[in-house]
């Protein structure tokens, strides 16, 4: 079985994506999902979390999202912190869910930050999801009802598109859903073929 990391800037599509692998039976791992489940779930997560935010780190033992985004945005050293104790609890919920797939040719792995975390390094072949600035961001505004000022925070805290092209194995420019569908089903048979 191969693991196939999909990944891309926030508003790039990626979940549409992986949902479209998923329509062939490609069984997939969202990890940012995951992480945030994770967050609410372990009791050393939280307690490592309380310890580098404080006490306002949980609200009635839910992660307070609004306070930590506030903080992190403007602070990478913190994000690498958080993501330092999210990120290897996330890697080993993965493996366990991993086992419950091994028939499969091969399974998705999306993560954002993919190629932030060196996750990508664990990947059979990478997926790169990408959409023009000006698109993600009207994306994001639209679905998080969020201001252009925060969603550029976000992107500037990403890696950026043309550096991660390098080390993927495929691109997919998702602009036009119909256009989309045909160069995941175009991997998908690329996939399949290498099983």
């Amino acid at each position: 079985m191969k693991i196939v990391g999909i990944t891309g800037g926030i508003g790039s599509g990626k979940t549409t994506v992986a949902n479209m692998f998923k329509e062939f039976g490609v069984p997939v791992y969202n990890s940012d999902i995951e992480a945030k489940a994770l967050m609410n779930r372990s009791k050393v997560i939280k307690r490592k979390l309380i310890g580098l935010f404080g006490e306002k780190a949980y609200q009635n033992n839910i992660l307070n999202r609004p306070y930590i985004a506030q903080i992190i945005f403007n602070n990478k050293e913190l994000l690498e912190r958080m993501n330092s104790i999210v990120h290897p609890k996330v890697g080993q919920h993965f493996k366990r869910w991993l086992k419950k797939h091994n028939e499969k040719p091969y399974v998705l792995k999306e993560s954002a930050i993919l190629f932030e975390t060196g996750g990508y390094k664990n990947c059979d072949y990478v997926i790169l999801v990408t959409a023009p600035i000006t698109e993600r961001i009207k994306r994001v505004i639209k679905r998080d009802n969020s201001t252009q000022e925060k969603v550029q925070a976000i992107i500037n805290n990403q890696s950026k598109d043309d550096d991660n092209k390098a080390k993927a194995h495929f691109v997919i420019n998702n602009l036009k859903l119909e256009d989309t569908h045909k160069q995941v089903l175009k991997i998908h048979k690329t996939l399949l073929k290498s099983y």
